[in-house]
């Protein structure tokens, strides 16, 4: 248990620590997903913008003997409207028998948003959880009945919307809602886990301190990346989004490790976007693998990275 503690709400997901391996897309694939599984955490497949149905198939045939249908739970993420542009996506993953579903980066600040996906999470067996970065939000995913919501910091790495630091957002809306409010954004230390426990969360939900995992799906030149990286060289832009025209919406940026590419374009998105020329060249290096020109997600947690390890590891340090 981290810290000599374990939270009743790892407890009822028979867990034997209070962490959460983020479902960072390109990362958290299945291997990565089992492995925390079995070193007590909660390990998430992770389906973004580039998520299918032939991906997910592929992740979940990684993870091996011993996960899911009736050992070691597991849970699977995905974004809102990636799944509403392909419903089959979500019908699979309801399929595989995760223990949660966490469905993140809808639109709760909407009149009416679309919360129908909790029952069918909750009529699979499922729990379901979403991702807040303000206090509204969570407020409005509780009242549509979410078992769990993570308290986004804008410290994290990925896309997000970010706007509050964690420990104050994790404070707002644990005193907003009833239910279980998970911790994120650069949690990298086994005191960082201690400090979101100590302010009442129910668990700590990882992402970058796990994507330089040997088990991860980040390819070797991404891990280096992130191993030279610190909070300093971190940035929050919709470039890397624009350069590929990749269909994230705009109020959900990235927190990247800059590169010489990104800083040239931050503040300039719209002029990218109509430069055929630069973002062809873009891709070019983007399918070549050249991090020196592609960045790599990190939150502000990533210069406590000094080198590979497995998941077991890392769970071992943040206990």
């Amino acid at each position: 248990m981290s810290n000599g503690r374990l939270t009743d709400w790892a407890r009822s997901l028979g867990l034997s620590t209070p962490i959460v391996c983020a479902p960072m897309g390109g990362v958290a694939g299945g291997r990565l997903a089992a492995a925390v599984s079995r070193a007590g955490g909660l390990g998430m497949i992770g389906m973004g913008s580039a998520g299918s149905v032939t991906a997910l198939e592929r992740e979940l045939g990684a993870l091996g003997d011993g996960i899911g249908a009736g050992g070691a739970p597991f849970g699977i993420g995905l974004v809102a409207w990636g799944i509403a542009r392909d419903p089959e996506l979500f019908e699979r993953a309801l399929a595989a028998g995760p223990a949660l579903v966490s469905v993140s980066f809808g639109e709760w600040g909407d009149a009416h948003p679309d919360a129908s996906w909790i029952e069918r999470v909750h009529a699979s067996g499922a729990i379901a959880v979403t991702q807040s970065a303000t206090v509204d939000e969570a407020m409005r995913a509780a009242a549509a009945g979410v078992d769990a919501i993570v308290a986004r910091g804008r410290e994290g790495g990925g896309h997000g919307d970010h706007q509050h630091p964690r420990d104050a957002l994790l404070a707002e809306i644990i005193a907003a809602v009833d239910a279980p409010v998970l911790a994120a954004g650069a949690i990298s230390t086994s005191s960082d886990v201690a400090r979101v426990l100590d302010a009442g969360a129910a668990g700590a939900w990882v992402g970058t301190a796990f994507a330089a995992c040997e088990e991860a799906l980040t390819p070797p030149p991404a891990r280096d990346a992130l191993l030279r990286g610190s909070a300093a060289d971190t940035l929050v832009t919709r470039v890397y989004d624009v350069a590929l025209e990749r269909p994230w919406p705009e109020r959900f940026p990235e927190r990247l490790l800059r590169t010489p590419f990104i800083d040239q374009w931050h503040g300039r998105e719209d002029e990218l976007a109509s430069d055929a020329e630069a973002r062809s060249e873009f891709a070019a290096a983007a399918a070549a693998g050249d991090y020196s020109i592609v960045p790599v997600d990190a939150g502000e947690g990533v210069g406590h990275l000094t080198r590979v390890r497995s998941a077991s590891e890392v769970i071992a340090s943040l206990r």
